[in-house]
């Protein structure tokens, strides 16, 4: 595996492999991979000939008092696991050389970036879609490689490319959970046991709001108060929102029709964690 810590080299490393009619997939993370990573790598080399990874912790998308800082960081574990799936090359931008001094320029989605986390992240999606904007542009990939926990991530990166007719696929992979159906997340990792056990109840708390769809339940205000009712049941579990979402435009429905994201973002001590579930209601 190609370790690459330059845009130059990484640039000259991607024309090099144009050159030679090869399929570039990237996988964009910001490290400390866990089995969703990997299965996102996994996808990329069934589709690319060429797979590369980037770990980068991208500061701007990051708001005041959030976790850049303590985001965890594991780059010599990281590089064994990529190894071992047989990565091509490994991209590790620095952030003196990503946002020099005097970077003006941010990319914006409107609308998209607004709903869900916008609400209480400010800024976060245009942090997101300038930093994957400028991978791609090193890059040139063929298709890029997101999961389906951070829907809204992959709902307004899709938007940004075919607004801005960029030439590369965006595949969206599903989420992998663990044994009790909590989404796979870097962040977990900053969970305490007591905290983890309660962490459960998120996605308890989705299937309790898939259940009561496919039980015949439309009224999206009365899904969402029965599912609500589980968290409100721990004090600890601070939540942000739950909204049944339409799944193009994430709009907020009032009566559930055909295909609808469940989606859910909540704090445990100082983690805040998000997760979804898609449910095609008829």
């Amino acid at each position: 595996m190609r370790e690459i810590k330059t845009v130059g080299e990484m640039y000259s490393f991607s024309r090099r492999a144009k050159i030679h009619s090869k399929k570039i997939g990237l996988v964009p993370t910001m490290g400390a991979l866990h089995e969703g990573h990997l299965s996102l790598v996994a996808e990329a080399k069934k589709r690319s000939d060429i797979v590369v990874v980037s770990i980068f912790v991208n500061p701007i998308q990051f708001g005041e008092n959030e976790d850049f800082s303590r985001y965890p960081r594991d780059l010599k574990r990281d590089k064994k696991l990529l190894q071992s799936m047989g990565v091509d090359a490994l991209f590790l931008p620095q952030s003196r050389e990503m946002y020099p001094e005097g970077f003006e320029t941010l990319v914006e989605v409107k609308g998209l970036s607004e709903k869900l986390c916008g609400r209480s992240r400010p800024g976060h999606f245009s942090g997101v879609t300038t930093v994957v904007i400028k991978l791609f542009n090193i890059l040139s990939p063929d298709c890029a490689f997101f999961g389906e926990k951070d829907y809204q991530q992959q709902a307004v990166i899709k938007q940004m490319v075919k607004d801005l007719n960029l030439p590369v696929e965006i595949a969206a992979l599903p989420t992998v959970r663990e044994y009790d159906g909590l989404a796979l997340s870097s962040r977990n990792s900053y969970l305490t046991p007591e905290e983890r056990k309660k962490a459960a109840m998120l996605y308890q708390t989705l299937t309790l709001a898939q259940d009561e769809i496919k039980k015949g339940e439309r009224d999206a205000r009365k899904i969402v108060s029965r599912a609500q009712s589980l968290l409100f049941s721990e004090p600890s579990i601070r939540l942000d929102y739950l909204q049944l979402v339409d799944p193009q435009s994430l709009e907020e429905v009032k009566k559930v029709k055909g295909r609808v994201v469940i989606a859910l973002a909540a704090s445990i001590g100082k983690t805040r964690l998000i997760d979804n579930l898609t449910i095609n209601a008829d």
